[in-house]
């Protein structure tokens, strides 16, 4: 066993001479390789200091480029996108109670007297949530016109996590694959409004919509599945005033 060495320590005999002098030269190799070690990574940053200190640089470029960007381009983008988005969501919300929509909708999609409309939102303003929220409003107008592919096209570009549009945008999906009698897609997009978000006006009101379509498409057992979800889930709701009628219904034919 080593002896640890105090100063002025002489050892006791030849053997604990030899543990002494065994013990200096690995601390010195110790030290030593420390040294070198520290004086190669010294050796390296001054070799690279150039490359070093760049990326630092560029690092810090990154960043003020995206806070600059967020500050001094795309804030004032959204700005104006949502300043001109105000004349085609006000035609877009005039037609959706109005008789004659479909002139109503077309000012909103393509605008009128030098104001942009919905599409041009869309094109000069990319990446915008004026653009986004373009996206759901010509979809929906599209969906309005009977121009269901179209509708399609920009519901599907629509991205929300918004319980409400979210799942209106999902559920339009599937009204426009009912009408081009495309009923499987049409009921995986019910499907997917309903997971969406649970909530007592969407969630009921694709219930019901799969529901009927099942029933119409012969699926007895998958519509008696979504409107027993209504009457156990939404009895409040207005689909769940009248969903025993339609729950007999199938029942009867079964």
């Amino acid at each position: 066993m080593a002896t640890y060495k105090r100063r002025g320590y002489k050892p006791k005999n030849k053997e604990e001479e030899a543990q002494l002098e065994e013990m200096e030269s690995t601390t010195a190799e110790v030290f030593n390789t420390l040294d070198e070690g520290a004086s190669k990574t010294e050796e390296w940053v001054a070799r690279n200091q150039k490359y070093i200190f760049g990326s630092i640089v560029g690092l810090v470029i990154i960043a003020l480029g995206v806070l600059g960007y967020q500050q001094f381009i795309h804030a004032p983008k959204e700005t104006e996108a949502s300043n001109e988005m105000f004349f085609a969501q006000q035609y877009f919300d005039e037609a959706v109670n109005a008789i004659d929509k479909d002139s109503l909708f077309n000012i909103a999609l393509n605008g009128a007297n030098g104001k942009y409309g919905l599409l041009d939102i869309i094109d000069k303003y990319k990446g915008t949530k004026a653009a986004n929220l373009a996206e759901y409003s010509s979809g929906m107008a599209y969906l309005n016109m009977n121009k269901y592919e179209e509708a399609i096209a920009h519901l599907q570009n629509f991205k929300s996590d918004d319980p409400i549009l979210g799942a209106l945008a999902k559920g339009g999906i599937g009204d426009a694959f009912v009408q081009l009698n495309q009923t499987e897609d049409a009921l995986g997009y019910y499907e997917k409004a309903i997971a969406h978000n649970a909530n007592d006006f969407t969630t009921p009101r694709f219930l019901f919509k799969a529901g009927t379509l099942a029933l119409s498409s012969g699926d007895h057992k998958t519509a008696l599945k979504y409107f027993k979800r209504i009457k156990e889930e939404y009895p409040n709701s207005e689909e769940g005033r009248t969903i025993d009628i339609f729950i007999g219904k199938v029942e009867s034919v079964k």
